[in-house]
């Protein structure tokens, strides 16, 4: 099965850098999502996450919250 992910951010985020690394080393291509200028955004991650804090990763429906590469390398390994 082919891994994607989405991984909202906001640009003054460290820990969003290090998740994107982590999915670059292995390769799963993502779409970054950007709150900080994106309110309806925000809004809808909240309400999928109940979460007030980036990053937020979804890999295949899967969500992670913050960096947590032993939980990310599961759920693409899954």
């Amino acid at each position: 099965m082919n891994k994607s992910a989405t991984i909202y951010t906001s640009a003054l985020c460290p820990v969003c850098g290090m998740v994107k690394t982590f999915l670059d080393s292995f390769e799963v291509p993502y779409k970054e999502v950007n709150v900080d200028m994106n309110p309806i955004a925000m809004l809808k991650l909240i309400g999928k996450t109940k979460k007030l804090s980036v990053p937020q990763t979804n890999i295949n429906g899967k969500w992670i919250s913050g960096f947590n590469p032993e939980k990310m390398f599961q759920v693409i390994n899954d």
